[in-house]
């Protein structure tokens, strides 16, 4: 009998099985090929075919990990990723419209072959166990649903379900047949009623059967852009109080700026980004020779969470990418910016190469000012489109460069800018290196030129200049930009660089975590031998790792002022007359060179790009929440040691009763209020293996005893309440513990 059943069994399973498998798989296109869908279909088959139910469930769960690795490719020791990757792929359906692409979007086909795996199962448990109601109500739903998502073809779809229904129950009608007559009609009547909800034009609204549009409350972040940031407007930005998770980057543990793009023109007011550049068709000839050697090069893993936007992000400088072919096609411009044909996807993952050199100040105060014609050639020394200034170090340059203005002097939107000009070269003084003039620079802006961070800064036609010379007060549009022009007009190629600080570390799963609020502008300048430098003149928005920036937490002043001309010098001040360390964000400290702990450290303690208030606000919630369990145990210590003050034995003893009450009732354990002693100690004893006759005895020879032994019988109540007490701790496990501790039931919520 056994052979004829396992046959019956997968002639009535596979036809039906195969609607549903292929009623899920339909969601997407272009469609799962046969030979995943027979896998799955055989896979769902097999434990049905096992004898007992305990062989069911092993095979099942068997089936189950082969299946998730056929869905997401996860193997039996990564069976912990499982659950975010589901979750990951579900939620999805509520941003991208069906079908979808499985290339373009892994886990979404991954949730779909999980579906249809599990009610290809579910359907064969149910004709292995002869149970046709459920069986029925497996194909109406597992094979109904999908097929409400998708418009056309409504009426041969509601054919299949009615023919998978109907076969489903003549399989299993000589084993119950009363079960089998009604669950066909109640089968062809949800059939009926689903044909005609789809075909009626007044019932089949895309807002009725678009289940995308349901609110499962897990509602994944909706892609956002950071262009806001990125746009050198200077009008002025809004951060939205919503924070969201844009990327999550595995990478380094030192603090790198995540960089998207640069802004490599200076149009006459602002920074723009051109995305004219060619692509690169060889060796970038202004990278250093340290990246050929492979030094200083760093990989990261980047996932993006919700980032509407075409640029592939990278760490600091990025120098290559490798992406998935469903990303498209990818530029890489000349200029590391990597450019793909359309907004990058949800989960999708791409690995980023990156060039981050830490030389010291000493060493890079040693770089001399050689510049590549390259960078002549692509612009990185124009103060105007067109027009460049000479080099740092060529000599009569200043002069020159008043030349210039001379000549433009009534050309209104050039010689306005020679006051900027004038400044930064009241600020750097005569540097002798290049590095210098960049310190000078950056030091100023973030620790002594008196500017504040403001996201609402006044309006200008000429918005650095009245930054730089009158208001003092933008944000690090204004900053970036700034300080990149005027390192220019001092001969040092500069640009301004977009992207992200650093985030928030995961030391746990050495994952960086990247918000919407991150989202930042700085700078990097051209040095001889170690190529892009990122230096940051926007004060507390972010923290780089390498020694020689001001934005660094081992920023040594003392050091950077002995590199500095008696000018520029003057730019810091005395380190120790400086209490107030913004480079640090800490008071008092005298941060030392180098040192990797403090850039392991760092990541730990980074603010964040307009939400530097979130870290102290969990602190002072941490701090609130603890200081009201204090309070509660502090309320129920009080409270029960003030009826032990009493004198009275009778009264004492009540409060022995009382108390043990309110101890047991914090242990979830009730007592009622009319409890007599014996009852109490009943109770401790029914819960808990210990002995409670001896505080029985004495609070009842204190509170019903004679008048000449209470006293005493009083007192021996109050020790020996303590020690069952003690005997009922030993017995609880932590949580238990702390659990009573804090407990409210004592403090009027006790029942009594």
């Amino acid at each position: 009998m056994r052979g004829p059943r396992v046959a019956r069994t997968a002639l009535v399973y596979v036809p039906a099985a195969l609607v549903l498998a292929l009623g899920w798989l339909r969601l997407e296109h272009p469609h799962a090929s046969g030979r995943t869908i027979l896998w799955i279909l055989v896979l769902a088959l097999v434990p049905a075919l096992a004898r007992r139910v305990r062989e069911r469930v092993l095979v099942a769960l068997v089936a189950a990990v082969l299946a998730a690795h056929t869905a997401f490719g996860i193997s039996i020791s990564h069976l912990d990723r499982l659950p975010g990757r589901f979750r990951t792929g579900f939620l999805d359906f509520y941003d991208f419209p069906l079908p979808v692409d499985p290339s373009a979007h892994p886990l979404m086909h991954g949730v779909l072959v999980a579906a249809a795996f599990g009610s290809c199962l579910a359907l064969a448990l149910a004709i292995a166990a002869r149970r046709a109601f459920v069986a029925v109500l497996v194909v109406v739903v597992a094979a109904g649903w999908p097929a409400t998502l998708l418009g056309g073809g409504e009426l041969w779809r509601g054919a299949y379900i009615l023919a998978a229904t109907l076969l489903v129950l003549a399989g299993l009608s000589e084993r119950n047949a009363l079960v089998a007559g009604r669950a066909l009609a109640a089968g062809a009547c949800v059939v009926v009623c689903a044909l005609a909800a789809s075909t009626s034009p007044a019932v089949a609204k895309p807002e009725f059967l678009k289940w995308q549009r349901w609110d499962f409350y897990t509602r994944p972040q909706k892609p956002v852009s950071v262009a806001y940031v990125w746009n050198s407007h200077y009008d002025g930005i809004h951060f939205p109080k919503k924070v969201t998770t844009v990327l999550r980057v595995k990478g380094p543990a030192q603090s790198l700026y995540w960089r998207a793009t640069t802004l490599d023109v200076f149009d006459g007011r602002a920074w723009i980004e051109d995305r004219s550049q060619p692509v690169v068709t060889g060796r970038d000839p202004l990278l250093p020779p340290g990246v050929a050697t492979g030094k200083d090069l760093f990989r990261e893993e980047v996932t993006v969470q919700a980032l509407r936007d075409r640029h592939l992000i990278g760490g600091s400088v990025p120098i290559g990418f490798k992406y998935p072919a469903a990303l498209g096609g990818v530029r890489l411009l000349r200029n590391g910016t990597a450019l793909a044909d359309r907004d990058v996807p949800r989960d999708v993952r791409y690995l980023a190469y990156s060039y981050a050199p830490r030389p010291t100040p000493s060493k890079l105060a040693t770089s001399p000012p050689l510049y590549p014609v390259e960078l002549t050639r692509d612009g990185y020394l124009d103060v105007q489109p067109g027009l460049a200034v000479p080099p740092f170090g060529v000599a009569n340059r200043d002069a020159r460069i008043r030349k210039v203005f001379g000549v433009y002097r009534f050309d209104t939107a050039l010689y306005p800018y020679s006051a900027l000009y004038e400044t930064a070269r009241r600020v750097v003084g005569r540097p002798s290196n290049p590095y210098a003039a960049a310190l000078a620079l950056e030091t100023w802006f973030r620790l002594s030129g008196g500017f504040t961070y403001s996201e609402h800064p006044r309006r200008s036609d000429a918005p650095l200049i009245d930054f730089v010379t009158t208001t003092k007060s933008g944000y690090c549009q204004h900053f970036a930009g700034a300080m990149a022009l005027m390192l220019r007009y001092l001969g040092i190629p500069a640009r301004v660089a977009a992207g992200f600080t650093s985030g928030t570390y995961d030391e746990k799963h050495r994952t960086w975590t990247v918000t919407d609020h991150d989202a930042h502008m700085w700078v990097e300048a051209w040095f001889d031998g170690y190529g892009w430098l990122p230096f940051d003149p926007t004060p507390g928005r972010g923290t780089l790792s390498a020694s020689y920036t001001a934005a660094s937490r081992s920023f040594d002043l003392a050091a950077a002022r002995r590199l500095l001309t008696l000018a520029a010098a003057a730019v810091i001040g005395d380190p120790a007359d400086y209490k107030q360390n913004h480079a640090f964000g800490e008071k008092g400290t005298a941060p030392t060179l180098g040192g990797a702990a403090d850039a392991r450290r760092a990541p730990a303690t980074i603010p964040s790009l307009g939400g530097s208030g979130h870290a102290s606000l969990l602190r002072l919630l941490g701090f609130l929440a603890l200081a009201l369990l204090a309070a509660i145990v502090l309320a129920k210590l009080v409270l029960r040691r003030s009826r032990l003050l009493t004198r009275d034995p009778r009264r004492l003893a009540a409060a022995c009763r009382r108390n043990l009450a309110d101890f047991l009732a914090d242990q979830r354990v009730a007592v009622p209020a009319s409890a007599t002693p014996a009852e109490v100690g009943r109770v401790v004893e029914e819960e808990y293996p210990v002995d409670a006759h001896r505080f029985v005895e004495a609070v009842t020879l204190a509170r019903y005893g004679p008048g000449e032994g209470a006293p005493t019988a009083a007192i021996a109540a109050r020790r020996e309440l303590g020690a069952l007490e003690r005997q009922v701790r030993r017995e609880l496990g932590i949580v238990e513990r702390v659990i009573g501790l804090v407990s409210l039931r004592s403090l009027g919520f006790s029942g009594r």
